[in-house]
């Protein structure tokens, strides 16, 4: 299933105040592994970007000033959504700005039914703790090193991730595809490591009597032939 994991960064929290987006950034998933595949661009907003924005997302007017208008970006970002499912952390707000964004470029929204809320997710899942996007990657061991402020991309990557974790985890990674991606091979998208590897689990005593099966049948030396 492709589903198109993405974020919005903007001048301000409200359309009707005039807010528009600043940077948009997609990211391709297929059974919710991400394929490389993304599409990403800073916007001209046509208007000035508040301190307190600028403070969370960097973007500055003399930064944006001379990007391209959502008018001129607004086909490819069509055209890499195609007919996907949209999934993004607070989808409504999201959704607010980028059917905002499409209707003065003369495009249909995009209806509600077609987006999924992450945040709703985590907050199902964990009623009464923190479902923002860093609580959840801090919840998941998923690496932030690369987020030092909020980017589109950065932040729909991250969600990416989460995402994963919100619908099984790694046991929803397996690949068995035919094609596969990587030969038909079982894959694994890449984890942090982590901070403390894990001890033995298994007691002395239970490695001892574990040596002594292994012996009578002649040591490890008896599955080689098997190539064990």
């Amino acid at each position: 299933m492709r589903e198109i994991i993405f974020d919005t960064e903007t001048t301000g929290l409200k359309t009707e105040e005039g807010h528009r987006v600043t940077e948009l950034g997609c990211v391709e998933v297929i059974n919710m592994i991400p394929t490389g595949r993304e599409f990403h661009t800073l916007i001209n907003p046509e208007r000035d970007v508040p301190p307190d924005a600028t403070a969370i997302t960097g973007h500055t007017w003399e930064l944006l000033k001379d990007q391209p208008l959502f008018a001129e970006v607004a086909e490819k970002f069509l055209e890499f959504v195609g007919d996907s499912v949209l999934v993004a952390h607070n989808a409504p707000f999201d959704r607010g700005f980028i059917n905002m964004e499409l209707s003065r470029a003369g495009h249909p929204e995009i209806p509600a039914s077609r987006f999924k809320d992450t945040a709703a997710m985590a907050r199902e899942r964990f009623p009464g703790s923190p479902a923002n996007l860093d609580a959840l990657c801090k919840r998941f061991e998923i690496s932030l090193e690369s987020r030092t402020k909020h980017g589109a991309l950065i932040d729909a990557y991250l969600l990416a991730e989460v995402y994963l974790e919100l619908n099984g985890g790694r046991t929803r990674a397996l690949d068995f595809a035919g094609d596969g991606g990587a030969g038909g091979k079982v894959s694994f998208p890449a984890r942090p490591p982590r901070p403390q590897p894990l001890g033995p689990l298994s007691k002395p005593e239970e490695r001892a009597r574990h040596a002594a099966f292994l012996a009578s049948f002649g040591g490890e030396e008896a599955w080689k032939p098997y190539g064990l």
